[in-house]
Parts: C-alpha cells; sequence; structure tokens
C-alpha cells in the first residue's frame, strides 16, 4: 500500500533528526555498554583478526568480535529492538542508520540493541551463515537478559536497514532453523522476533535481482545450484513468521523495489500480517528518513504499527 497519511513539516524533521544525530554521536563515543555475542570464538572459526574499523561515515567493517551495544531509555516501556544497519554484507552502517535509529526507539522508551555482526566477505568459515547465526543468537541473548534490564522479553522486535534488512528478514523467516550448536542457557530461549520492520531491504537473491552487493557477498559471483533461493528471503517465510513492516522508495537505485513486494506477496500467501509503505521518491540508504522526499514519514507510520503490536505504550 502506498503511505496517505499528513506530510511531516521539514522544520520538526529537521530538529527531530538534530536530536537523533547528536544522539548517534554520543553513542558512538562509547555512552553505551556492550554484550559479546559469543562467550569464545564465534561459530565455525575464522575470520579477521585485531580491531574493528571504522570509516569516516561510521561505518563498520574487520569485525572479529560480534556484539550487541544497549542503549537503555530512561522511562522505559519494557520493549526491546535488534537493530542491523545495511552495507552489502561489505560493511555496517552504523553512523547513518543503526544508531538514528535507535536515538529515536530509546527517545519513546525502547531498549535498543544495535547489532554489530560478522561480515561474510571478511574470512568465516561459515561463510554466509556466520551473521544469521549473530541475528538468532543476539535476540536469544536480548530475551536471556530481559529480566536483568528491566524488559519483557516477549516484545522483542527486529529492524533492519538493506542487507540488514536482509538479515532480519531471514532471522524471522528462519528462527526455527538451527544455525548453530547450542554454547550456553542462552540457547534454549527463542530466536525469533515479536514484530519485524525491514526497510528499502534485500529481499531475494535471484534472477533478475541477482545484481546486489548483498547477493556477491553471500553467494559470489559463480553460486552453487539452489545457493540464491536458500539465501532468498522469502523462500522461507511460512505461517507463524512475525508481523512485517516494509518500507521502500520506488525509486532505489540499489535494492530493486520488487524486493517489498515479493516479501509482501510470500507474507500474504502465508498469512503473515504485514504493513506496506511505498514512496514515489527517496532513493536508498534514507535511514531515518530523507528530508525533502516523503521517505521522512515513514517513522511516523512505524510508531503507530509499534503501538499496535504493543511494542510502544
Amino acid at each position: 500500500m502506498s503511505s496517505t497519511a499528513p506530510p511531516i513539516s521539514r522544520r520538526a524533521f529537521v530538529i527531530s533528526t538534530a536530536a537523533a544525530v547528536a544522539s548517534a554521536h554520543s553513542f558512538a563515543t562509547g555512552d553505551s555498554s556492550r554484550i559479546d555475542l559469543w562467550p569464545g570464538n564465534p561459530p565455525g572459526g575464522g575470520g579477521p583478526q585485531g580491531a574493528i574499523s571504522v570509516d569516516r561515515k561510521g561505518a563498520v567493517n574487520h569485525v572479529a568480535s560480534p556484539c550487541l551495544e544497549v542503549f537503555l531509555p530512561s522511562r522505559p516501556t519494557g520493549a526491546s529492538m535488534v537493530i542491523a544497519g545495511g552495507g552489502g554484507y561489505k560493511r555496517i552502517e552504523m553512523q547513518s542508520e543503526a544508531y538514528p535509529a535507535a536515538a529515536w526507539l530509546q527517545a519513546r522508551g525502547v531498549a535498543a540493541f544495535v547489532l554489530t555482526y560478522r561480515l561474510p566477505t571478511e574470512g568465516w568459515n561459515d561463510g554466509a551463515t556466520a551473521p544469521l547465526q549473530d541475528a538468532q543468537r543476539s535476540l536469544r541473548l536480548v530475551r536471556f537478559h530481559a529480566e536483568r534490564l528491566g524488559l519483557d522479553p516477549d516484545r522483542v522486535g527486529a529492524l533492519g536497514f538493506s542487507a540488514g534488512g536482509h538479515l532480519m528478514g531471514m532471522a524471522s523467516a528462519r528462527s526455527a532453523d538451527k544455525s548453530y550448536a547450542p554454547v550456553d542457557a542462552a540457547d534454549r530461549l527463542s530466536a525469533k522476533p515479536d514484530a519485524t520492520g525491514l526497510i528499502y531491504p534485500v529481499i531475494t537473491l535471484q534472477p533478475p535481482y541477482d545484481k546486489t552487493s548483498t547477493r556477491r557477498s553471500l553467494v559470489g559471483d559463480h553460486p552453487d545450484d539452489g545457493a540464491e533461493a536458500t539465501w532468498s528471503v522469502e523462500t522461507h517465510v511460512r505461517a507463524g513468521c512475525p508481523s512485517m513492516f516494509l518500507v521502500q522508495a520506488e525509486d532505489d537505485p540499489i535494492s530493486n523495489p520488487q524486493n517489498t513486494l515479493i516479501m509482501a506477496s510470500a507474507c500474504e500467501r502465508a498469512g503473515v500480517p504485514i504493513e506496506m509503505h511505498r514512496f514515489p521518491t527517496g532513493g536508498h540508504g534514507f535511514g531515518m528518513g530523507r528530508p525533502g522526499t516523503p521517505t521522512i514519514e515513514w517513522p511516523t507510520f512505524y510508531e503507530s504499527w509499534l503501538r499496535q503490536r504493543k511494542l510502544l505504550a
């Protein structure tokens, strides 16, 4: 469906974005706590060594130690959200996607957990499965730590942008898959989000939509038979998947706009509730909304959707 709500004023957007950027800066300078995903080496082994790398735009790569950064609100509602930035599985867009989303959620009483996940292009022996392992583990760890943090383990959502949308889509559709051997008590808990938001996501890796960095990072230039389908989100959608909130601009040059339509169709066939907002302009990578385009409206629709699902008070 297309968005029909009244537009947000540019002034209101600029004010809210400035606040989010200020909060995002404090996140980036260490004003948070951290939960390492794995008690020892991640499943499968391999990967880079040494410190994480941060580029001039605040995106990260060289991820040796996947983790969650925890941002607790001053007035918590008890709900939580695991957030995955995009970047084609070559980097993770923290400053432009994950941290502003965390600031927006934190301001509304939702505990934000920003996921730094392993990148399959960085030599992990489990390849494409490594980020899925991290996503599943992160959702379980949020539930495991919920009581300690004053949170509700039955109100844990997922939010992903671009390739992070692919990752959170896979985590939602394949939540019952055993992508790694259990390592501790946290792995007895559910890896299924209670609600999932996918923002300009890459959904399918199958032709003719197989030219993305996400596809190349996950299955390579010459994939084995069936690999593209295996790593396409829509092929795993079944009854019981969490409700989906989908956003995309119709002029997206990176993730073909058919991606959200493909996901919506898969959800409808499976009886999975969806809400979809497609905007005529906005391109790709607009994060919490790009000024001067109708994409600035999507957080307002998302807020209403979260309230309907009891993830906001």
